[in-house]
Parts: structure tokens; sequence; C-alpha cells
């Protein structure tokens, strides 16, 4: 599988080294970038498989600009490279927009199947489709927005695949494995952590339209359930 992809790092050597290895050893094309005011701008008019943006970038940082791409709209799948381990700064990259985070310093096998999994997932829109969530709250499939009357959040694609798969299996313990590997895929090397993160993002949203409801709820050293 041929993938385009953006990159946006501003270390000269990383950037010629990955963009070297992307296209050498998968067989990439890839265009690289060390400003995230040029990612930002090669992003809103052309069309990339994945994106990977270092998080400090000059102009724009990566964080930033994964936010405003989300913000216009953006579906495309986004990567974010960084330095900060921390579980704060995950769920920062993750509620920017991002679909995957991986921390410096890396192998690049283990980029390369990230690229991979995020290559097998397509972020295209859905046909029409709604569903109602408790007595607040309506999910908009091909917008990946949530309502509750005048009040919307917007998703980001991985918020959107996890919260489906809940609604798809409701009053059903799913575990965080099976959850790992229909969102991400279990060749990615996502940890379990990220799905904690995307669950905390996820009730944090729901709780800006319906504070009053917990839908998803933890099933301690298991998993986790949807009741709405």
């Amino acid at each position: 599988m041929r993938l385009k992809i953006l990159l946006a790092e501003d270390d000269p050597r990383l950037g010629e080294l990955i963009a070297h290895m992307l296209k050498k050893k998968a067989g990439y094309t890839v265009e690289w970038t060390t400003s995230g005011e040029d990612a930002y701008d090669l992003a809103s008019v052309s069309a990339y498989d994945v994106l990977v943006l270092d998080w400090m970038l000059p102009e724009r940082d990566g964080r930033e600009v994964c936010r405003q791409l989300r913000r216009d709209g953006y579906k495309g799948a986004i990567l974010m490279l960084t330095a900060r381990d921390s579980l704060e700064d995950r769920i920062r990259g993750l509620d920017a927009g991002a679909d995957d985070y991986l921390v410096k310093p890396f192998e690049i096998d283990e980029l390369l199947a990230r690229l991979r999994a995020l290559g097998r997932r397509t972020f295209l829109p859905l046909e029409q489709e709604t569903c109602r969530i408790g007595e607040q709250v309506v999910l908009q499939r091909d917008s990946h927005r949530m309502l509750a009357g005048e009040q919307e959040v917007q998703l980001t694609p991985r918020e959107y695949q996890l919260l489906d798969l809940l609604l798809k299996n409701q009053g059903t313990v799913l575990t965080r494995e099976v959850m790992l590997d229909r969102i991400w895929g279990m060749e990615s090397e996502v940890t379990l952590k990220t799905i904690d993160a995307t669950v905390k993002l996820l009730r944090k949203k729901l709780a800006l339209l319906d504070g009053e409801q917990q839908y998803i709820h933890s099933i301690r050293g298991v998993g986790y359930t949807f009741e709405g």
C-alpha cells in the first residue's frame, strides 16, 4: 500500500532521515516541511493519507496545526511526534485531534507500523445518519459531531470510531484489547493507556452536552461498556 505522507519536522537531520527511510523502506511518497504554517497550508489544499506532525514546530506548533485542521473539518489521519511522554501530554495531543502519538526517540519500524495501521483506515464522510444518545444528545455520523439543541462538539476520527464501537455494542463489556484491535490495529503498538485517554476525552465531550448522565462505564481490570 503506497501512502502519501506530509511530514512536518523542523530538525533537519531527523526530518531528512525520516523522509529518506519512508521512501526507501516503504516506497511512500513524502513531502517534508519544517514549518507549522506551511504544514497547515499544504494539508488544507492537498490530499494526504497521513500527516506526521512534530509537536514543536516554528510559526505554529504541531498541536495547533492539528487543532485548526480539525476545526476546519479535516478528516484525514494525523500522527503526532513529540519528546513529551507524560499521560497529560498524550491526552493534550489526542484532544487536539491527533489519531496517534509517537514519543521520540523511536525506531523507524515502529513509525512504519503505525503509518500502516493509519493508512488502512479511511476517514471519508459517511452517509447521513444520526443516532440518539440518551434523551439529550444526538450523534451525527456523517460529520462526527454530537449535538444537544444548539450546543455541539466535534469528535476526532478516533473518538468517533471508539464511540461508534461502544454504541453498536451497548450493554456489552468491550475489553481494551478488543477496542485496540478494532480501532488502531494490534500491530500499531498503541498502548492500552491510549484507550483510557481517548475514553476520558469522550466522557469530557459528552459531559459538555449532558453532564448529568454517565454513558461510558469502566469495568475495572477489563474494559468499558456503554449504557445510554
